[in-house]
């Protein structure tokens, strides 16, 4: 499966308490809440590179499967972490504590973050 393609937020649960749980600053928080940022992702074979655009803040990610890479969190912060296929659709990765999963379906993308109790819940539509 393909994943490339451009992907704008249609929905999103519990934002607020995961984005304060991870330390965003209540200001950020509250600019976010509501942009309805767009994903764009390029595939080449196992290799991934990701550009998110929220409002004016943008983080790029490369990453192969299965191979150490070094991500930009939401909060700016670098982590090392390795993203996983699981399946045919599933991207999975783990960093301090934050579990991961962005799962394929036709046009449709939903990207779960789970830290201890919060679950973090994004949809995402193809544009």
């Amino acid at each position: 499966m393909n994943f490339s393609g451009k992907y704008q937020v249609q929905s999103q649960e519990n934002f607020e308490a995961f984005m304060k749980a991870i330390g965003l600053p209540d200001e950020l928080i509250q600019k976010g809440k509501d942009i309805k940022g767009v994903t764009e992702i390029v595939q080449n074979g196992k290799h991934f590179k990701l550009t998110i655009t929220t409002g004016s803040k943008v983080i790029q990610n490369e990453f192969t499967l299965g191979e150490e890479c070094e991500l930009e969190t939401m909060t700016g912060e670098k982590v090392k972490a390795v993203v996983q296929l699981e399946g045919e659709n599933r991207l999975v990765t783990s960093f301090k504590g934050i579990k991961s999963v962005t799962e394929f379906n036709g046009d449709t993308v939903t990207h779960t973050m789970t830290l201890g109790d919060i679950v973090f819940k994004r949809v995402s539509k193809r544009i």
